[in-house]
């Protein structure tokens, strides 16, 4: 895909001014502790079976291990964080960051899968889970500032109904929160 020359005019690389407090997912130290846990509950029952078994053998319970530590590096979770003019994933070995306030498109993956792909003028290219969006609202406060930069200065063409149905979406669980919060539900 192309784009119009006079978008590169506009499109730098420096970081915006101004203080930059990080948002981060406040769910994340939680979900790894969830994931330990899952893992170590699997480690524990495939050695309780395989010892009332009688198979137990120490390559039999490496194997489990193994096991285990697959399946803890399957369900461990993303770290997200966002500042003033960007948003970072990280994995286990690698992180992705991109550039919200040059952002040149928002757009769910074709399938199943509950994500966010965000694309910058840069060509840094990021996936988020909205859940996590909607669970920490300093990174959606993030992420949509940056967002409205970028549809303001004409940059983000791809994917602004997407950003207003997730903003809706937020606002609505909000107002039910609160009024659940309050006793009015």
């Amino acid at each position: 895909m192309e784009y119009r020359d006079d978008t590169y005019a506009r499109v730098s690389g420096a970081r915006p001014a101004g203080p930059d407090v990080v948002a981060h997912d406040r769910d994340w130290a939680h979900d790894v502790r969830t994931s330990a846990r899952c893992a170590g509950a699997l480690l524990g029952l495939l050695l309780l079976l395989d010892g009332a078994a009688g198979s137990l053998s120490p390559g039999r319970g490496a194997l489990w291990f193994l096991l285990a530590v697959l399946l803890f590096l399957v369900l461990f979770p993303v770290r997200v964080s966002a500042g003033t003019g960007w948003l970072a994933t990280r994995r286990l070995w690698a992180a992705r960051r991109v550039r919200t306030d040059l952002l040149v498109a928002v757009r769910p993956p074709a399938g199943v899968a509950q994500r966010l792909v965000l694309r910058d003028a840069l060509g840094n290219r990021v996936e988020v889970d909205p859940g996590v969006l909607l669970r920490n609202p300093g990174l959606w406060y993030r992420l949509a500032e940056g967002a409205r930069a970028s549809e303001t200065a004409g940059i983000l063409r791809v994917g602004t109904t997407a950003l207003h149905d997730l903003s809706a979406r937020l606002d609505r669980e909000t107002a039910l929160e609160v009024f659940r919060a309050s006793g009015l539900d």
